[in-house]
Formats: structure tokens, C-alpha cells, sequence
């Protein structure tokens, strides 16, 4: 248990992706949850933020320009291309959309389309969903795809550590080929939003399970999909390159095969100063960030397009609600009011370009509430103040010292300069109450995500107060549910759910009311009913205040003047995809003109 609850980390982590403050929508659905090629049924039951970018129109076919190259520097190296082993974040899936299809995809509106699927239905409480395949579909060894692929990508996918995750958080028991491009999947228990399952890596991002059984190791550096382009030559920590597809199943709309491109090269440029004047000088020919201060000195230079995203995803930190003084919603609150938003923003020099966040959704978001934002505990510094002065003077105070003496906390942030100084205001204000001793720390990202998650059995962490980054573009119950699920054996035990533990319930927090909210909607395709659970659960985040925001992560794409193709992109059905969320883009027809 202990062994399969490990493995189940790292994929969750995926769920979480981009989680770490350095650190999708669901199907739209009928009632019988079926998502057609030509876009699906009735009900929006699942859908995300538009972006605040305006959509390019589409490019006529005859403009577009075969061939060229384009030269990408992304924030961070992928630790490997194995999407049922690898955990993803926007790096690697700049490099795996490059190589991989997925089965689902989003349109503009957030709705999830068949991608590399041509349908999928449900049954009427969403226990077995019936995918087809769209036909003539070769991996780049030039293997068919078929519906006993997605079959025995599923074995390998359950010893994956980050395909077991993605398995276990989706409710997924079984996957059985019925047809040459049929497959049905059976669920152990009603989701209603499984189409956003299958757009992410660790289930839906199609590989060759024979290539990948075969080396596995191989396959990290140089894995094998039906996507636009294949992998050439890898320098880990280099640059990753990779060459046009002339197989590839998709065309534009003239008819004319995809991709566009000869060819990608992928550079991970850490720092962010490098990687702007590198697009800049014309050393790279695009790039992308998800850095405020990056998108604010990008404004300021000429000759570049900017791409920007501000989705749901949040930034700001969470507190370890196991351990004293956290266990405390006095302390939690009482520092939360404190903290101001404003200031922190600025500091992560975001002012003008993040807007303030209340909640896990942005105010674009169908998903946004305004109930939630009221309810939301503001900066008022004063009250806060007063508020841990009464937890001080309480005899009973959970961390066991003296009445009147400070409490201690401790302030973690990766190193990253922004975060540092974001993290130093923080510092400065409880420390200005007189009422906290600050202990700031930092760790690399990898080491803030473990020292975070903790270890079996309990993976209560070892974090105090803790800068982090939540929610996303996807349908809420990707975030969500794993994060409000039991966190401990005991806790799961005493709520009478002893199977069900979570480790990326990173802030230990848990209400069997939250959970249950949670649960319900996923039984569930209304989006009224959907929204009012999730209203529910957001409203007691800001009452129980398991975490605190600062503003919602501006995400951007930047590219020389003559690289096109990251907006404006069309799905199978013809419609407009979601274009970029988190700095994620879609390769297959971005093109060079002269």
C-alpha cells in the first residue's frame, strides 16, 4: 500500500503542474457525457478562463510558409519524455506536445474536443467512457495506432510513477480494446470530467508501448509518438533537437500536411534575464516565461510579438496545517491579513500585469466567484495583528510556548530573485507585528516540492509556510480534488474513507464536508450544480485559510516578428484551440514567414 501510494506521488504531482511557485475545463458534455469531433453536447460542464490575449485570426492557408527553424529556449530541462514516468511542467510539455498527440484537447472556450480521439461518450453516471481512434494513425517508427495500443500503453502506465498517479486520481480500473479503434475505459468510481484526464501527460499523451517497453531509458531522452515532430538528437541540459514528422495524420485547412516547420530546437535557458535577450539578439527565435518581471521587461523591448496568458492559476503560499502554529486557523488568518497582496505583486513585478487573487479561479473564469472573493480575508493589518496577539496570550496555544511569547515561523521560497524579494516583504510584515520570529529559507525547486511532500507513511511534509503556486486551465476537480482529499492513513481512517489517501494534500488540510463536495462533482456533467460545489469548497478556503494568494500567474509566449502559429490554431472539428495557458504551446502550426 505504502509502495503504491508512493508511486502515485510524482504522477499527482502532474495534476498539480506548474504547482511549485518556483515555485483542462472538462468535457463539454450532454447528459448522456458525450464529447463529439464536431465540438460535443450541450452543457458546458467544464470549462476554463478565457485568456486576456486576443485571438489572431486565422492565417489563410496559401500565407503560410513551409520550413525554417525555430529556436525555443524554455525556463528549465525536462528530467525525461516519458509520459507515464516523467513528471511534466511547462517546459516538458513544450517538448512533449512537440512529440506526443493527445487524445483530448481544448478549444478556445475551454471545452475538451476529441484530438487524436475522434469521439468519446460516457454512460449516464460516467463510470465507462467509449473512445474511437481516428484511423490511419502511425507512431514516428511507423507502428498503427490502434485501439490495443491504448490498451498496452495502460500496463505501463500503471507502473509508471507518474501514469499511476494520473490513473488513481481519475478513478480508472480498466481500459479493454472492443474494436481495431475502440477502447472503453471503466471507472471505479463516476467522473464526469475524465476528458480532462485524457489531455494531460500521464494518460492522455499517446506513446509506443512496445518502443517504450523496450528502453525505457531511451525512450526518456528519445521517445516515440504520433505527434509533428520526432526527436533527432538530445543534449540533456543543452539543447533537444527535433525534425518535421512526414507522416504526421493532420493537415491545415487546405488540405496541405502538417507541420510547417523543417524543425524545433529546445534550449533550456534558466534565468530569465538570459533567456529575454537571448530572443532579443536573435540567438533563439522564441521563448516563454512564467515570470512577471520577465513579461514587464519584455513590454519594454522592440522587435519581439508577446503572447500572454493569465489563466487560474495562482500564486502565493500555503501553510502546514499538521504542524504548530498552523493547525491554528487564528494563526493562518491572522498572518493571511497581514500579507499585502499589493506589495508582493509588486515585488514579483507584477503590478499592471497580475491581478490580485481571492480564489483558485480568475475573474474571467465561468468558475469565479464573487461570494468567495468577499469572503476572502484582506489585507488589514491591524486586525490581523490583534488576531495572533490572541493566540499568543492563550495558555492553551497549540505550539506549546508561553503565553505572550512569539511564534515562529518558517518562510520558504525557491531562490529564484523575484521570489526572494516577494518572500523578503513577506518577512518584513510579520516581523513588523512584533508577534513572529521569521525563519526564510530556500531550496531548489525539486528540494521545495519534496521538502513539501514529505515522506510514507504520512507525507505530512516538513514545510511551515511555504510559497506555492495553485489551480490551473484544466476542470476544477484536477486541482482540486487530490488537494482537499484525506492527507494521512489516520486521517482517511477516522473519516471512514481508509483507501482513499492523497499525498498532494500538501497543506494536510481536511473537511470531510470539502471532500465530499468534491467527490459529488464529479458525479455530476451540470455546470450550475458543478459550480455550486466548488463554490462551496472555495468559500471554505477562505474561512479555514489553508493557504494565502498573492495574484494570478501571468504566463507569456515571446517570439521573434516573423514566428507564427501559436494563436489561432485549429483543432480536428475546425474550431479554434485554447492556444497557450501556461505557456504551453502547440507546435504543429506555428510557421516562419519571411
Amino acid at each position: 500500500m505504502e509502495k503504491r501510494r508512493l508511486a502515485r506521488l510524482l504522477a499527482l504531482l502532474m495534476a498539480f503542474a506548474l504547482v511549485a511557485a518556483a515555485c483542462g475545463g472538462g468535457s463539454d458534455a450532454g447528459s448522456d457525457g458525450a464529447v463529439d469531433s464536431d465540438g460535443g453536447g450541450d452543457d458546458a460542464a467544464t470549462t476554463v478562463p478565457e485568456t486576456d490575449t486576443e485571438v489572431a485570426t486565422t492565417v489563410a492557408p496559401e500565407a503560410s510558409k513551409f520550413g525554417g527553424e525555430l529556436v525555443m529556449a524554455l525556463e528549465a530541462e525536462a528530467t525525461g519524455l516519458r509520459p507515464w514516468e516523467d513528471t511534466c511542467s511547462a517546459p516538458c510539455y513544450n517538448m512533449s506536445i512537440a512529440v506526443f498527440d493527445k487524445l483530448t484537447e481544448q478549444d478556445i472556450d475551454g471545452n475538451y474536443q476529441p484530438y487524436l480521439a475522434e469521439s468519446l461518450s460516457s454512460n449516464d453516471d460516467f463510470t465507462e467512457w467509449t473512445m474511437t481512434l481516428r484511423p490511419g494513425v502511425v507512431f514516428h517508427n511507423g507502428v498503427e495506432l490502434t485501439g490495443q495500443t491504448i490498451v498496452d500503453m495502460f500496463a505501463l502506465q500503471q507502473e509508471g510513477a507518474a501514469g499511476s498517479g494520473g490513473i488513481s486520481a481519475a478513478n480508472l480500473a480498466t481500459v479493454e480494446a472492443t474494436g481495431d479503434l475502440e477502447v472503453v475505459y471503466s471507472l471505479s468510481q463516476p467522473n464526469s470530467a475524465f476528458p480532462a484526464t485524457l489531455s494531460r501527460a500521464p494518460v492522455g499523451m499517446v506513446f509506443e508501448p512496445a518502443a517504450a517497453a523496450a528502453d525505457p531509458d531511451g525512450s526518456a531522452i528519445a521517445p516515440v509518438g504520433t505527434g509533428p515532430f520526432m526527436v533527432t538528437d538530445r543534449d540533456v541540459d543543452n539543447e533537444t533537437v527535433m525534425t518535421r514528422n512526414p507522416n504526421y495524420w493532420q493537415t491545415d485547412a487546405a488540405g496541405d500536411q502538417l507541420p510547417y516547420l523543417d524543425s524545433i530546437v529546445f534550449r533550456p535557458t534558466p534565468d530569465e534575464g538570459t533567456r529575454l535577450a537571448a530572443l532579443v539578439s536573435g540567438t533563439v527565435n522564441g521563448m516563454h516565461t512564467l515570470r512577471q518581471s520577465t513579461i514587464r521587461d519584455a513590454r519594454a523591448e522592440d522587435g519581439i510579438s508577446l503572447l500572454e496568458f493569465q489563466g487560474n492559476n495562482v500564486g502565493g503560499g500555503m501553510y502546514n496545517t499538521a504542524v504548530a502554529p498552523y493547525d491554528d486557523v487564528r494563526v493562518r488568518r491572522a498572518l493571511t491579513m497581514m500579507n499585502s497582496q499589493d506589495k508582493v505583486i509588486e515585488a514579483l513585478g507584477g503590478t499592471g500585469i497580475s491581478d490580485p487573487a481571492t480564489q483558485w479561479f480568475s475573474k474571467d473564469s465561468p468558475w469565479y466567484s464573487d461570494k468567495v472573493a468577499a469572503a476572502y480575508p484582506g489585507f488589514d493589518f491591524p486586525g490581523g495583528q490583534s488576531l495572533l496577539q490572541e493566540y499568543v496570550d492563550d495558555p492553551a496555544r497549540s505550539d506549546g510556548k508561553a503565553v505572550g511569547e512569539k511564534i515562529e515561523v518558517e518562510l520558504s521560497c525557491p531562490p529564484d530573485p523575484t521570489l526572494i524579494a516577494a518572500m523578503q516583504v513577506i518577512e518584513q510584515a510579520w516581523t513588523a507585528s512584533e508577534l513572529v520570529d521569521v525563519n526564510l529559507t530556500n531550496f531548489d525547486q525539486q528540494t521545495h516540492i519534496g521538502y513539501a511532500l514529505g515522506a510514507p507513511p504520512d507525507f505530512t511534509g516538513q514545510h511551515g509556510a511555504h510559497c506555492w503556486r495553485f489551480s490551473s486551465d484544466s476542470d476544477p476537480s484536477v486541482d482540486i480534488n487530490p488537494a482537499v482529499a484525506p492527507p494521512t492513513p489516520e486521517i482517511a481512517a477516522a473519516a471512514g474513507i481508509p483507501d482513499i489517501v492523497s499525498p498532494l494534500n500538501f497543506t494536510n488540510y481536511f473537511d470531510g464536508d470539502v471532500f465530499t463536495a468534491a467527490v459529488a462533482a464529479l458525479r455530476t456533467d451540470n455546470f450550475e450544480e458543478r459550480y455550486g460545489l466548488y463554490e462551496s469548497i472555495m468559500l471554505k478556503f477562505a474561512e479555514d485559510v489553508p493557504g494565502w494568494y498573492s495574484g494570478h500567474t501571468a504566463t507569456m509566449i515571446a517570439t521573434a516578428e516573423n514566428v507564427n502559429g501559436f494563436n489561432g490554431w485549429l483543432l480536428p472539428s475546425g474550431d479554434v484551440g485554447i492556444g497557450f495557458p501556461a505557456a504551453e504551446g502547440r507546435y504543429h502550426e506555428v510557421w516562419i514567414s519571411e
